[in-house]
């Protein structure tokens, strides 16, 4: 599900019922909408009438899209032609003038619930040989005879609480699903929408336990989240958000939020927006521009064409100039400026070239940092690692307690990780990422 809904640049037609063999046609959204216009309503009926219409018929298609409603059941597509759940379209039909130019013109303006964000299930019948809860085609007509605008009968029918959005951005029709499984020790806004919505479903299904959904770090409440939640959807169990786990979620918190009904809950904004996506320039300081430049640092040992840059959580004209030479070799516009996308493609590159490592490596930075987050739970090496940098920090740091170092990272490496972090003032998660793992190292090797 996207963060803020986008109105797509096509949309894939099922020319039948889901569940009958037929045709998949991927057309121009605006060409969809002109040809269910058509074939919905008449090109002779007053202008109002025909806005309104066809402002409900893009919001509905919106609302399929937007709630994957078929992609999250596993379907290869994003509406039907069936009239009985969703709307007429022809494929190769007629499409009216007017009819057109009036598509052209809003095509990507959509009806809201005031205070949500995602486009209304604009439910609609004809009103005159069927009829339902929402807009009724055949009304609108007596309603625009009347001096309504397209703005008041809409709210006539779907109630004084909704709005419009104008001008709504306009992209690719894209899967919601990151493309990588989920697992303890992901990290990023994905993770923050799982967590979201599995609080949001465990409200229906209590034993799904809350996890600290503040925090985009997929931990050990995470795993033990998703695995109750695939214990009572009957996937498999193994605490791994996947492509099925990710589309189950999605379609249980559509039911559970009513996303796909006219009574929808809604979506607020605070539930949609993205965190991790803070923007690092020249001038900036910070744990996260130390584990930018700890990046770029490992990555000159083995792309000559990187200048040398020191550690110093400063984004100096040196790292602004590592990045300049990132961006060049990727073929990415030279802005000296990482977002969440660049810092995502500089860690990506980090963790290839740490794949490659033979076992016996050591950098002149100290141990390379693991390429996910460690978290309570985990075993292993880079657990044992971070408690013996820990106790070292911890002699001349009395806020933060020694541990044993036993290579098991349990509630007392998490106390005392938190400790780090709280002396850090940064996000006090308790899971080891890479601002906390070269600060680690750095303090570790200089005390």
């Amino acid at each position: 599900m996207a963060v803020t809904p986008v109105v797509p640049q096509t949309i894939t037609v099922h020319l039948a019922r889901p569940h009958t063999p037929a045709e998949d046609v991927t057309v121009p959204f605006t060409d969809y909408i002109k040809n269910v216009a058509s074939n919905e309503i008449y090109p002779t009926w007053p202008e109002s009438a025909i806005r309104a219409n066809v402002l409900a018929q893009i919001t509905f298609a919106l609302n399929r899209v937007y709630t994957e409603y078929y992609r999250s059941r596993g379907y290869d597509f994003d509406i039907t032609n069936n009239t009985s759940i969703d709307q007429n379209y022809v494929y190769g039909g007629e499409v009216y003038d007017n009819i057109s130019r009036i598509v052209d013109e809003i095509f990507n303006n959509y009806i809201v619930r005031t205070g949500s964000v995602e486009p209304l299930y604009a439910q609609f019948c004809d009103g005159y040989t069927t009829f339902c809860s929402g807009l009724s085609q055949w009304g609108t007509v007596t309603l625009a005879k009347q001096g309504m605008t397209p703005i008041e009968i809409l709210r006539y029918y779907y109630g004084d609480d909704i709005s419009l959005v104008f001008n709504a951005p306009v992209g690719g029709n894209t899967e919601s699903y990151p493309g990588a499984a989920l697992r303890r020790g992901s990290f990023g806004d994905d993770v923050l929408t799982i967590k979201r919505e599995l609080n949001r479903i465990g409200k229906n299904y209590p034993a799904i336990p809350k996890v600290n959904a503040n925090s985009g770090v997929y931990d050990l409440e995470t795993e033990d989240a998703v695995r109750a939640f695939q214990q009572i959807f009957n996937l498999d169990v193994d605490g791994v958000v996947g492509k099925a786990t990710w589309y189950k979620i999605k379609q249980i918190f559509g039911g559970v939020k009513k996303l796909s009904e006219i009574t929808s809950e809604g979506l607020q904004l605070s539930e949609v927006e993205k965190k991790y996506t803070r923007e690092m320039q020249i001038g900036d300081r910070g744990v996260d521009v130390e584990a930018l430049q700890y990046y770029l640092a490992f990555l000159g040992y083995f792309y000559p064409e990187l200048p040398p840059i020191p550690i110093t959580g400063y984004f100096g004209t040196l790292t602004r100039d590592a990045v300049f030479t990132f961006q060049n070799n990727y073929g990415l516009p030279v802005t000296g400026v990482v977002d969440a996308n660049l810092f995502m493609l500089i860690e990506q590159a980090y963790r290839g070239a740490v794949e490659e490592l033979p076992p016996s490596y050591q950098s002149a930075i100290g141990e390379p940092y693991p390429g996910r987050f460690i978290v309570e739970g985990d075993r292993g090496e880079s657990v044992r690692i971070i408690q013996r940098y820990l106790n070292v920090v911890a002699q001349s740091e009395p806020s933060v307690p020694s541990v044993t170092v036993d290579g098991v990272f349990g509630p007392r490496t998490k106390n005392a990780v938190i400790a780090f972090q709280r002396l850090l003032e940064i996000e006090q998660n308790g899971a080891v990422g890479p601002a906390e793992w070269a600060e680690l190292v750095i303090r570790g090797n200089n005390l």
